[in-house]
């Protein structure tokens, strides 16, 4: 039987890691330091699939692997400025010796967790948006593989609209949202 169990994260909490969103922010500026940002996070990722983790950590770390998807995604073509946000935003899970160090047993990935949830939360518009885009390019090649068409024919423009249409959907949203009195993490 699953157990739920229910936290609330004050206002220092949310700041301290909205401080820590604000330093990565500035740190992965730099495209070097943003590569080594998504190699860590796709590291982390990697080896925590592979250990025994608890569901509730491993469902944030696949969902953090959609986010690495989302900006690598030629086809998507988020804005470099929007790319950076999401890498700072990842910044925090590569740095072992966080909150409670990943390397202690059973414990080491929940504030990577916490803070996964955080970070999906913020970026939920545009995980979900991005998710859409992937479905309606993958049931559009399905579509043209079975009519027998090439699939790279037209492929820009059948993608453009698509995009188009999701990237302003995003954009307005993530507008809308920070006007909203709700609180949400300052990634943008």
């Amino acid at each position: 039987m699953p157990l739920e169990i229910t936290f609330t994260l004050s206002d220092d909490d949310l700041a301290r890691f909205q401080e820590i969103i604000d330093k990565a922010k500035i740190a992965v500026e730099d495209e070097e330091t943003a590569a080594q940002v998504e190699t860590a996070a796709r590291e982390l990722i990697a080896s925590a699939g592979a250990g025994d983790l608890p569901e509730f950590v491993s469902e944030r770390f696949k969902k953090l692997a959609v986010m690495i998807d989302m900006i690598n995604d030629e086809e998507w073509q988020l804005s470099e400025a929007e790319r950076y946000r999401v890498l700072s935003a990842l910044a925090y899970l590569c740095d072992p010796e966080d909150l409670i160090p990943d390397h202690v047993p059973g414990l080491g990935f929940l504030d990577d967790a916490i803070y996964a949830e955080i970070v999906i939360t913020a970026l939920g518009n545009e995980i979900s948006l991005y998710e859409e885009f992937c479905s309606f390019r993958n049931a559009e090649e399905a579509r043209r593989k079975a009519a027998g068409e090439d699939i790279r024919v037209g492929r820009d423009e059948w993608l453009a609209d698509k995009r188009a249409a999701l990237h302003t959907k995003m954009r307005k949203r993530r507008m809308t949202a920070r006007g909203a009195s709700a609180w949400r993490m300052k990634l943008w």
